[in-house]
């Protein structure tokens, strides 16, 4: 009998010592990984979206901008009505210093474009912010096909008058 009680008395302490020793392996495993899931935030979040962001601060460079001359153009109207004009004066918006250089000896061509273009236009053709945002967009690719392979990045309107 008293093995009994001393083989009852091991298996007890065998069953509290296991609970303790599972106890102690999840708490373990818990702790690694709240620690490798820090690191790896950190990692992902912290360290490099600041060298990215860095990065961008010294990439970015202001645009250059380039002078069209101003253009007067009458507009296309039903006979009999009263003759129309558009007065523009237009600003071409460029990344780099050097395409300026590139597009200046190209600047008649981009006039004959942008005043045979405006000349086909109708009063009704410039209503709304609708009207000016397909101009610009006509513009811009107008332009670009003009001074290939060099691009305008956007067609800039200084002034813009319909009398």
């Amino acid at each position: 009998m008293a093995d009994n009680e001393q083989a009852d008395g091991a298996a007890e302490a065998v069953e509290v010592a296991a609970p303790k020793g599972k106890l102690k392996l999840i708490i373990a495993a818990v702790a690694l990984l709240l620690v490798v899931g820090g690191a790896s935030t950190w990692f992902f979040f912290f360290r490099s979206h600041g060298d990215e962001m860095h990065a961008e601060a010294q990439a970015s460079k202001p645009p250059v901008f380039v002078d069209v001359p101003d253009m007067l153009v009458n507009l296309v109207g039903l006979p009999g009505e009263r003759v129309q004009y558009l007065k523009v004066r237009i600003v071409l918006e460029v990344k780099e210093e050097k395409q300026v250089e590139v597009i200046k000896p190209t600047m008649p061509r981009v006039t004959d474009i942008f005043q045979t273009y405006l000349r086909e236009l109708r009063p009704s053709d410039l209503n709304g912010s609708v009207g000016m945002f397909r101009l610009k967009e006509e513009l811009t690719r107008r332009v670009n096909a003009a001074i290939s392979p060099s691009q305008v990045n956007a067609v800039l309107f200084k002034e813009i008058v319909v009398q």
